[in-house]
C-alpha cells in the first residue's frame, strides 16, 4: 500500500500530475459522458458510476453485485497490480463510491483525488477533450466483507453500531420522501455527506471531521444514504479521521424504504 494511502484513501492533484503518465496507473473520471467530453484529465477513461445503483442486498442479489462488478472493472482495465485513481468535480460521492468497491475487492492501491477536476483546474494543470478507450484486463479481487453491510447486518446493528445517515436532513426527517417510506432507519444519526468538503473542493481536515463526528474511535459505524454513494464519501471521511470499523450499507435507503418488514423512524 502507498505510504500516502496509509493517512488517507486520498491524493493531492500535484501527487496524480507527477504520476499521470506512468504504464501502471488507471484514471478513472466516474462523472457523466457528457461532462467527460467537455473536459477531463488526461488520458483518463469515462466510467459513469452512477449508471450503477444496487437496490438488493439479499445473498442472490450480492452473488449478482460481485459478478456485474468484476465484470465492470475488468472492462476498465484495473486489475490488482493497478494503481486506481477515481475523480469527480470534487471530492465527491461519484469518485468515493469507486475507492470503496475496489476496496471491497481488496485492492490496495486505490484512491480519489482531493478536490476533483475542480481542484486540478484551479492549480493549473491542463485537462484534454478526446475520449480515450479501456483497456480491458482480467479483474479477480477477493471480497472483503469488513466495509459492507447488507439490509439483514443492519437490522441486528440498529442500537449496537453506529449508523450514519449520510442523506439531506429533510430526507433523513421525511420531508422530501425518495422510497416507498419516509423517515430514516431507527437509532440513526444524520451527518449530511456535503459537510465532508471544503470551499476548494477537497475533504475537510481531521480538526473540521472531528468536528462534524464526535464519536469513539473504536466504535462499528455503518454509514448509507440513498444509493450507497454518498455513504462512500462519508467512508472516506471516517477513514481520513482513523475510523477503522466502517460498513458501507449498499442498498441503502434505496432497498430499506422497500422492504416493508424492515422498521423506519
Amino acid at each position: 500500500m502507498d505510504i500516502e494511502q496509509l493517512e488517507s484513501l486520498l491524493i493531492s492533484t500535484e501527487t496524480l500530475s507527477k504520476e499521470i503518465k506512468n504504464d501502471s496507473l488507471v484514471l478513472i473520471d466516474a462523472r457523466s459522458f457528457k461532462e467527460y467530453s467537455q473536459g477531463h484529465i488526461p488520458g483518463a477513461v469515462n466510467l459513469d458510476l452512477f449508471a450503477y445503483h444496487w437496490f438488493d442486498t439479499t445473498p442472490q442479489g450480492m452473488q449478482f453485485f460481485n459478478e456485474q462488478t468484476k465484470k465492470l472493472l475488468s472492462f476498465a482495465g484495473i486489475t490488482l497490480a493497478k494503481k486506481v485513481i477515481f475523480y469527480d468535480d470534487v471530492s465527491g460521492m461519484l469518485a468515493a463510491r469507486g475507492v470503496w468497491m475496489l476496496m471491497y475487492f481488496s485492492h490496495n492501491n486505490v484512491f480519489m483525488l482531493d478536490g476533483g477536476i475542480k481542484k486540478w483546474q484551479a492549480d493549473g494543470f491542463d485537462v484534454e477533450t478526446k475520449t480515450n478507450g479501456f483497456s480491458p484486463a482480467i479483474f479477480d479481487g477477493k471480497l472483503n466483507p469488513e466495509i459492507l453491510a447488507d439490509y439483514e447486518q443492519v437490522r441486528q446493528s440498529i442500537g449496537k453500531a453506529i449508523l450514519i445517515d449520510a442523506r439531506s436532513k429533510e430526507e433523513f426527517t421525511g420531508s422530501v420522501i425518495r422510497g416507498a417510506r419516509k423517515g430514516h432507519i431507527p437509532s440513526a444519526i444524520n451527518v449530511d455527506f456535503f459537510a465532508n468538503i471544503s470551499e476548494d473542493g477537497t475533504i475537510k481536515d481531521e480538526k473540521q471531521l472531528s468536528e462534524l463526528y464526535n464519536i469513539p474511535k473504536d466504535s462499528q459505524i455503518i454509514t448509507y444514504c440513498q444509493g450507497a454513494y454518498r455513504a462512500a464519501n462519508s467512508f472516506i471521511a471516517l477513514k481520513k479521521l482513523g475510523y477503522t470499523k466502517i460498513k458501507v450499507y449498499l442498498g441503502s435507503w434505496g432497498e430499506w424504504s422497500n422492504r416493508t418488514e424492515l422498521p423506519v423512524e
